[in-house]
C-alpha cells in the first residue's frame, strides 16, 4: 500500500517510499534528542531495521515530505503479518503506524496532527478499516497530536519497547458509526 496524494488536492504532505539514499538522513534524525528520547535505544540497530523494512511485506517505510522538503519518517505495519505480534487481537486489515518529525525546528507547530490526519485519510481511501498507534504514555506531545488527528485511546499495554498507550482511529465509511464505537475500539 502506497498512499499518495494527487497534485492539486487538499493534501499538504506527501509520503514517499524510503530508498537507500534516505538512510543517512534518517540516521541523523534518529540522533536528534527529540527523536532519540522516544524512538530508540540503539540507533544503529534501528537504522538497520528501517533498511530491512524497504523489502518487507509487513512494514512499509515512508519519508514525510512537506512540499519538496523531507521532514520526517513514518512506517505502517500489519500486525497480522508478523509472527507473535502483540497487536494481532486487532480486527483484520488493521494497520499500525509509527512516526517522527525529524526536523527539530518543525516540532510543536501542528505538523504532527495534520500529517497524521492526511496519511490516515489516504489509508482509509484505500480501504484500511482501522489504524492504531502505540506511543509511550509519557509522550504527551505525541498523544495530543494523535488525539487531534482523531485517534481514541482504548488500552494500555507493555510491549517489547516498554509501556504503550494504545490509540485507534476507525474508518467509519467501511465500519459505519452505529453508536457502537466504544465496543469496536478494543
Amino acid at each position: 500500500m502506497q498512499p499518495e496524494a494527487e497534485a492539486g488536492t487538499k493534501f499538504r504532505y506527501r509520503f514517499i517510499p524510503v530508498e537507500p539514499r534516505h538512510l543517512n538522513m534518517i540516521s541523523e534524525w534518529l540522533a536528534e534528542p527529540h527523536v532519540a528520547q522516544w524512538w530508540n535505544d540503539d540507533p544503529e540497530r534501528e537504522i538497520a531495521e528501517i533498511a530491512n523494512h524497504m523489502d518487507s511485506i509487513s512494514v512499509e517505510p515512508f519519508i514525510i515530505m512537506l512540499g519538496d522538503e523531507p521532514i520526517g519518517y513514518l512506517q505502517t505495519y500489519d500486525p497480522h503479518l508478523e509472527d507473535d505480534h502483540p497487536y494481532q487481537d486487532q480486527p483484520g486489515g488493521t494497520l499500525g503506524m509509527d512516526l517522527f518529525i525529524g526536523e527539530p525546528n518543525l516540532t510543536g507547530k501542528g505538523h504532527g496532527a495534520r500529517l497524521i490526519d492526511e496519511f490516515v485519510s489516504l489509508l482509509f481511501e484505500e480501504g484500511v478499516p482501522r489504524v492504531i498507534i502505540d506511543p509511550d504514555p509519557a509522550n504527551r506531545q505525541a498523544i495530543r497530536a494523535y488525539e487531534k488527528a482523531g485517534f481514541i485511546a482504548f488500552d494500555t499495554r507493555t510491549s517489547i519497547y516498554g509501556p504503550a498507550l494504545m490509540l485507534a482511529r476507525d474508518n467509519f465509511e467501511i465500519w459505519p458509526n452505529d453508536g457502537q464505537e466504544e465496543t469496536r475500539i478494543q
